[in-house]
């Protein structure tokens, strides 16, 4: 069926499918598990929206958006980084070599790098851990303080003086 405007309807034999093409070439499938597949010609770009209410969206450059129901934003970029932003407020980006940074509400950050080290951000310090079990803080106000594995541990004031160095 062609209505005035251009616009083509068909439907499968069985009734099941549904595939309208628009006058402006963008085309909307709708299948039997109740997909809806809406192909966006101008942009190059699909949208997909299951019955459950997820959305997909996959671009041109690679790049694919999924909106899940509960309000978790995922999107996989062209180079695979991942970064899900979810509902509450907490945002995570996972990284082709393993590296994961999550950032709370807060502005809080964690970073765990794929060679075990972890570094934490905060307003008052940023703090790495090293897969020995060393920890060296870094203050706000330029304050350090290093604990070594060994129990051995520095502090330094603001200027890098060194004030504490026990063994």
């Amino acid at each position: 069926m062609t209505f005035r405007n251009g616009t083509k309807k068909e439907i499968s034999a069985d009734k099941r499918t549904t595939v309208l093409t628009f006058f402006n070439g963008d085309i909307k499938k709708t299948l039997p598990d109740q997909r809806v597949i809406y192909y966006y010609a101008d942009a190059q770009t699909t949208h997909i929206t299951y019955p459950n209410g997820m959305e997909v969206l996959q671009f041109p450059n690679q790049q694919i958006e999924k909106y899940h129901p509960n309000g978790t934003k995922e999107i996989v970029f062209p180079d695979q980084t991942i970064k899900r932003l979810y509902d509450g407020g907490l945002e995570e980006t996972v990284f082709p070599d393993g590296t994961v940074v999550k950032v709370e509400k807060n502005g809080a950050k964690t970073i765990s790098f794929s060679n075990g080290q972890k570094e934490i951000q905060t307003a008052q310090f940023k703090r790495r851990e090293y897969p020995d079990g060393t920890v060296k803080t870094v203050y706000a106000n330029g304050h350090q303080e290093m604990k070594y594995s060994s129990g051995r541990v520095r502090i330094k004031d603001e200027k890098g003086r060194l004030i504490l160095d026990e063994k």
